[in-house]
């Protein structure tokens, strides 16, 4: 599965983040301030308990907004893909039909990107699904949870240069000094012209492949050891938000990533979330 597609299926570019939203503490965030986050996720497939980092307070706090404003209640895991993870969060997702094409739904706003080099995508992880946009910001509603695979070191080492590809476009994309090439692609793209679309994103994609102006990735021992005895999906560290983990009903992720899918990725049974709860702590 490559990223480019884990990437633009998701959502569009949205606008940035909606004043006043980084600031709003519901009653659940109160209710919880100072303490570990938990969070009772339950499916037609059973129970899944979440735990929200504090390391990333952004996806933290808009996590709760959400649970509280019920956003979740009723939305479909609408992308599975054994081996990798299970996505949901699309708000049309709730009343959608079987030939309904999901993913590209959700509020109108994004996440600035709070990717944490301790925090990776070993199974279980609760991560931000976005689009190709150069901030790495995060769906304002989309999310997925890490089944993954078990890692050997040669897959490890496979993961670790894909990790530093998409570095490489990341850091190249956002140089200044690259800026009148991407500039001269939104010309082209603004005036429908495909030859020169073309001529230039061959320029992009030998640009990107020679650069070198940072300082490559290597995946910690430590993150290895994990991914070697319960797996994950170790090409999407240091691209995507990690904010949260599984710690209860990992089972559950199994049977929904074992479900039958369409060539879109999208079960053929409904696998829907019947609720989310924040999960007191007394």
């Amino acid at each position: 599965m490559s990223l480019k597609s884990f990437l633009f299926l998701f959502i569009p570019l949205l606008t940035s983040f909606l004043p006043g939203e980084k600031n709003a503490l519901s009653k659940s965030m109160e209710r919880v301030e100072g303490q570990p986050v938990r969070i009772e996720m339950v499916t037609n497939y059973g129970r899944i308990v979440l735990l929200l980092y504090d390391e990333t307070p952004l996806h933290r706090d808009n996590f709760l907004k959400l649970i509280e404003n019920k956003t979740y209640d009723s939305l479909l895991f609408h992308r599975v893909i054994k081996d990798f993870m299970i996505q949901a969060g699309d708000i049309q997702s709730k009343n959608a039909d079987s030939l309904s094409r999901l993913g590209s739904s959700d509020l109108p706003y994004q996440i600035p990107a709070e990717i944490v080099p301790t925090l990776y995508h070993k199974k279980g992880a609760l991560g931000a699904a976005r689009t190709n946009n150069p901030q790495r910001a995060s769906s304002s509603t989309q999310f997925y949870i890490v089944q993954g695979k078990i890692q050997n070191d040669s897959l490890l080492t496979h993961n670790e240069n894909r990790i530093n590809q998409f570095l490489a476009r990341h850091y190249a994309i956002n140089d200044p000094a690259n800026k009148p090439l991407l500039d001269s692609l939104e010309l082209a793209r603004t005036n429908k012209d495909s030859l020169e679309i073309n001529r230039l994103d061959k320029r992009i994609n030998d640009m990107v492949a020679g650069y070198s102006n940072f300082e490559r990735y290597r995946i910690p021992e430590v993150h290895r050891q994990v991914y070697q005895s319960i797996g994950g999906s170790p090409h999407l560290d240091q691209n995507y938000t990690v904010f949260g983990e599984v710690l209860e009903g990992i089972e559950v992720v199994d049977a929904i990533a074992a479900v039958e899918t369409n060539h879109q990725d999208r079960p053929l049974s409904q696998v829907r979330i019947l609720s989310v709860r924040v999960l007191d702590e007394n």
